[in-house]
C-alpha cells in the first residue's frame, strides 16, 4: 500500500482529536504530507474516525489530484493543498471545529495572546481569516493567504486550522488554541484582558524552539 504508515498516522491523529474533543462527528480533517515523494494522506469525506482503515485514507498531490484511494477525499482537502504549496515547512494540518476557539471565529476576532504556552507554541495571537463558503477554492486560498507564516489560524464562521513541521505538532498547536480561546473568554468574563506584547510573544516563541524538550 502506498504510503500506509502515514495514512495509519492520520487515523491515529483523528482518534486523538475526537478523544481530545476538538471535534463532533466528522466535523474535521486532517492530513500529513510525505516528505520523499510530496504527496499528501489526507482523511476522507464524512466517514467515521473509528471506522477508517488505512485503504479509507485518500492520497493526493499538491493540487489534489488523486494518487491513490477509493475514497471520495475531505471538501478540504483543497485547503490542506494550498496550505503546503505555500509552506515547504509544514509537513502535517489539522483543522477542527473545537468549540472555544470556534466561538471567536464565530465573531470575526482573533484569539488574544495572553497566554505563555499560546505563545511559546504559536508565537502570538490567532488571527481570523475572512469567511468563505466550505469546501469551496475561496475558502482554500483565503484560509492559506491569511495563515501567512503563522502556525494555526481561525476560519471566520467556521473553524481552527493548525499546521506543524510533522502533524502530531499540528495537533499539539490545536489543543493549544482551543485552551488558549476557553481562557481568554474566562478572562474577559472577569475582567480587561491584557495581551502579550509581540516582543514577550517572540521571545517565548524562540526560547521554546531552543530549550523545550529532550534534544
Amino acid at each position: 500500500m502506498l504510503l500506509e504508515n502515514e495514512r495509519k498516522k492520520v487515523i491515529e491523529i483523528a482518534l486523538e482529536v475526537q478523544k481530545q474533543r476538538l471535534v463532533a462527528l466528522t466535523f474535521g480533517n486532517f492530513s500529513v504530507r510525505d516528505a520523499k515523494t510530496g504527496y499528501i494522506c489526507v482523511t476522507p469525506s464524512g466517514m467515521k474516525y473509528e471506522e477508517l482503515v488505512p485503504d479509507d485514507i485518500v492520497v493526493v498531490d499538491e493540487n489534489c489530484n488523486i494518487i491513490d484511494g477509493k475514497r471520495k477525499p475531505s471538501i478540504e482537502a483543497g485547503m490542506h493543498c494550498s496550505v503546503y504549496r505555500r509552506r515547504p515547512d509544514v509537513n502535517g494540518i489539522v483543522h477542527t471545529h473545537s468549540p472555544w476557539a470556534t466561538a471567536w471565529a464565530c465573531c470575526n476576532q482573533e484569539i488574544p495572546c495572553i497566554l505563555a504556552e499560546l505563545a511559546g507554541l504559536v508565537g502570538g495571537p490567532v488571527r481570523c481569516a475572512p469567511y468563505r463558503p466550505m469546501g469551496t477554492n475561496e475558502l482554500a486560498e483565503v484560509t492559506a493567504e491569511s495563515l501567512k507564516n503563522d502556525d494555526a489560524i481561525l476560519m471566520a464562521k467556521h473553524g481552527a486550522l493548525s499546521v506543524g513541521a510533522n502533524i502530531d505538532i499540528a495537533l499539539n498547536n490545536a489543543i493549544v488554541v482551543e485552551e488558549a480561546a476557553k481562557i481568554a473568554i474566562g478572562a474577559k468574563i472577569i475582567g480587561n484582558i491584557s495581551p502579550l506584547s509581540d516582543e514577550v510573544c517572540k521571545e517565548a516563541r524562540q526560547s521554546i524552539i531552543e530549550k523545550y524538550g529532550q534534544k
